[in-house]
C-alpha cells in the first residue's frame, strides 16, 4: 500500500510540476496573433527547438516498440535513431534555410508558394486525414496502454474481475481493462488538448523541453539499473558481457529477415527518415518558430546529436531484456518487464510521469500541427480568405477541440490490432513518400510545374495504398506482415524514384512559364550559424563510425568458400584432357 501511495504521489507531483512551470514561463506569451499562436511569435531558441524535437518524437511507440524490435532483431534497429542524426544534418543545412526564407507556418504553405494553391490544398488534406485518422488515435491508444501497465491502474483501483464485458473489442481484453483503457485515453487526451488548443506552439515547446529532460534522466536510469542487473565490474563490463553472450545481436547490418534489412537503409528507411525530420509538419513546425536561422540550425543539430545517443535508451534496454529474460517474454513486453524489475519502486511514479510527458508531447504536437494546417490551409485559404487573426485562431481551437474528441473516441477501438507499431509504419509510407518527393523536387527544380506536383501527390498516395491493401494481402496472406519489411521499404524507394523522375520529366516537356525564384520574406535573420557545417559533417562522421564499429558484413554477405583439395584434383585433369 505504501509503495502504491509513493508511486501515485510522485506521478501526480511531477506531472503537476511540469504544468506549473510551463504556465509560469508562457503566461505572458502572445496568443492573439497567428504568428504568436502557431509559431510561438518566432521566438524559439536552439535549446527549446532541440528539446521539443526530441520529445515530440519520443513516445510509447519508440520506448516500447523500438526496444521490442531490438529484443528481437538486435542493434540493427538503431537505424531509426542513428540515421535520424544524418537526416537532421540535411534539415539544418538544406531544408531549414529555404523554409525560414519563405516565412512559412506549414509545409503546404511552402508548396503553395512553389507550385500553387491546389498543391497546398491537396497536401493539407492529406496531412489532416493522416494525423486525424492514424497518428492521433495511435498515440492515445499506445500511451494509455503503456501508462496503465506501468502504474498498474487496475491494481490501484482494486479491480480483480476478468470477465469480458459486452462491447469489449476482443476476447483477450476484460471489461475492466477496456474501461481503464477508455478512462486513460480520455485523461491523456484532455490534458494534451489543454496544452495544444489553449496554449499554442510555445506552450507545447516549453512543456516538451521540461519533459524531455525528465525522459532522458529516466531513460538512462533504466539503462544503468539494467546493466547493474547484468553484472560485471561496471557499465562497459556489462556491455562486453552481453556482446560476448549474444554476438548476433550486436551487428549493425541487419539481415533480410530482420525488420530493418541493411540494404533498405539506402531506400525506404532513409526516405522515411528524411521525410520525418525534414518535411513532417508535426515534427518540424517548431523549427518554423525559430528566432533566427542561426538558432534554428543550433536546435536542429543539437537534436541530431541527441538522436545519435538515443539508442542508449531506445535500443540498449531491449538488448538487456533479451540477455536477462531470453525468449521467455514477447518482444513488446521487453521494456515494461525491464522497468518493472530493475527500477527502484520510489522511481516508478517519476518514470510514469515522464512517460505521460512523452505521450502528451506527441499528442499535443500532432494536435497543434493539425489545427494549424486546418486554420491556415483550409479555413483561411479555402473558406474565408479575408478572415482576421482572431477568427483564424478561433477556427483552429474549435477544430482542435473537435479533433481531440474524435481521436479520444477512436483510440480505444484500436484494441485488438495484431501490431500497432507495424500498422503505424505502414500508414506512414502512404503520405511520407509522395509529399517528400514533391517538396524535394520543388527545391531542386525551378521548372517543375504545378500539375506534376498534384499528380505525384495523388498518384503516389493511391499506388502505395493499392500495394498495401490490394496486392500485398493477396500475396502475403495478411496486410501487415513484418517479414515483408524488406520488400515494403524497397517498394517505397522505387515509388519515390518514379515520382521524382516523373516530375523532372514534366519540367522538361511541360515546364512552368517562368523559372521559380524564392523570395526572402524577411521575417527572421537569415545569417547562418558559423559552426553549422563543421558540426553537421562531424555528425555524419559519427554516424558512419557507429555503423562501421558494429558492422559484421560476413553475416549479410557471406564469402563463397574456396574449393576443396579433392575438388581441385578432379577438376585439373578434366581441364587438361
Amino acid at each position: 500500500m505504501l509503495e502504491t501511495i509513493i508511486t501515485l504521489g510522485s506521478f501526480v507531483f511531477f506531472t503537476a510540476l511540469v504544468g506549473a512551470i510551463t504556465w509560469v514561463l508562457t503566461r505572458k506569451d502572445d496568443h492573439s496573433s497567428s504568428a504568436g499562436y502557431f509559431l510561438a511569435g518566432r521566438s524559439l531558441t536552439g535549446g527549446y527547438i532541440a528539446g521539443s524535437l526530441m520529445l515530440t518524437n519520443l513516445s510509447t511507440e519508440q520506448l516500447v516498440g523500438l526496444n521490442g524490435a531490438a529484443f528481437k532483431d538486435g542493434i540493427c534497429v538503431m537505424a531509426w535513431e542513428v540515421l535520424a542524426g544524418a537526416s537532421l544534418v540535411i534539415m539544418a543545412l538544406f531544408f531549414l534555410p529555404r523554409y525560414l526564407k519563405s516565412g512559412i507556418a506549414t509545409i503546404p504553405e511552402y508548396l503553395e508558394n512553389r507550385f500553387g494553391d491546389s498543391t497546398r490544398a491537396i497536401t493539407s488534406l492529406i496531412f489532416i486525414v493522416a494525423y486525424a485518422g492514424i497518428l492521433l488515435p495511435i498515440i492515445l491508444y499506445t500511451g494509455a496502454m503503456g501508462l496503465s501497465g506501468i502504474l498498474d491502474i487496475k491494481g490501484i483501483l482494486g479491480i480483480t474481475q476478468d470477465a469480458t464485458a459486452s462491447g469489449a473489442p476482443d476476447a483477450g481484453m476484460s471489461g475492466a481493462d477496456y474501461g481503464i483503457l477508455w478512462g486513460t485515453v480520455w485523461l491523456i487526451g484532455i490534458i494534451g488538448s489543454v496544452y495544444a488548443i489553449f496554449g499554442g506552439l510555445r506552450t507545447v515547446a516549453v512543456s516538451d523541453t521540461i519533459n524531455g529532460f525528465g525522459l532522458l534522466v529516466g531513460g538512462f536510469l533504466i539503462v544503468y539499473f539494467g546493466l547493474q542487473a547484468v553484472g560485471g565490474d561496471g557499465i562497459f563490463s556489462a556491455l562486453n558481457t552481453m556482446q560476448e553472450a549474444h554476438p548476433e545481436k550486436f551487428n549493425s547490418l541487419g539481415p533480410s529477415t530482420s525488420s530493418v534489412p541493411f540494404t533498405t537503409l539506402f531506400s525506404g528507411v532513409l526516405l522515411l527518415n528524411l521525410f520525418y525530420w525534414c518535411t513532417n509538419q508535426q515534427i518540424i513546425q517548431r523549427t518554423f518558430g525559430a528566432s533566427s536561422l542561426k538558432e534554428g540550425q543550433k536546435g536542429v543539430l543539437m537534436a541530431g546529436g541527441l538522436k545519435v545517443l538515443a539508442p542508449m535508451i531506445l535500443v540498449v534496454p531491449g538488448l538487456i531484456a533479451y540477455h536477462l529474460y531470453g525468449d521467455t517474454i514477447a518482444n513488446d513486453q521487453a521494456y515494461g518487464e525491464l522497468v518493472k524489475n530493475v527500477l527502484p519502486k520510489p522511481l516508478v511514479g517519476f518514470f510514469a510521469a515522464v512517460m505521460v510527458g512523452a505521450i502528451l508531447s506527441s499528442f499535443n504536437s500532432a494536435l497543434n500541427s493539425t489545427a494549424t494546417l486546418f486554420s491556415l490551409g483550409v479555413y483561411k485559404q479555402m473558406l474565408h480568405p479575408d478572415a482576421t487573426d482572431d477568427r483564424v485562431i478561433w477556427s483552429g481551437k474549435v477544430f482542435g477541440t473537435i479533433l481531440a474528441i474524435v481521436s479520444m473516441t477512436i483510440a480505444p477501438l484500436l484494441a485488438g490490432q495484431e501490431s500497432i507499431f507495424g500498422y503505424l509504419q505502414k500508414m506512414n509510407g502512404l503520405y511520407f513518400i509522395p509529399i517528400f518527393s514533391v517538396v524535394l523536387v520543388g527545391m531542386i527544380s525551378k521548372r517543375a510545374p504545378k500539375i506534376a506536383a498534384d499528380i505525384a501527390l495523388i498518384t503516389g498516395f493511391a499506388v502505395i495504398a493499392i500495394f498495401y491493401f490490394g496486392i500485398q494481402p493477396l500475396t502475403a496472406g495478411k496486410s501487415f506482415d513484418l517479414n515483408q519489411s524488406f520488400y515494403d521499404f524497397h517498394f517505397l524507394g522505387l515509388v519515390f524514384i518514379i515520382l521524382v523522375a516523373f516530375q523532372l520529366l514534366m519540367a522538361l516537356v511541360a515546364p512552368r512559364d517562368t523559372p521559380y525564384v524564392q523570395e526572402d520574406a524577411g521575417v527572421v535573420d537569415m545569417t547562418s550559424w558559423p559552426f553549422a557545417w563543421p558540426v553537421g559533417i562531424g555528425l555524419i562522421v559519427v554516424v558512419s563510425s557507429i555503423y562501421i564499429y558494429f558492422a559484421k558484413p560476413e553475416v549479410i554477405f557471406p564469402l563463397v568458400p574456396p574449393p576443396s583439395a579433392e575438388a581441385a584434383e578432379v577438376t585439373i585433369p578434366e581441364l587438361e584432357s
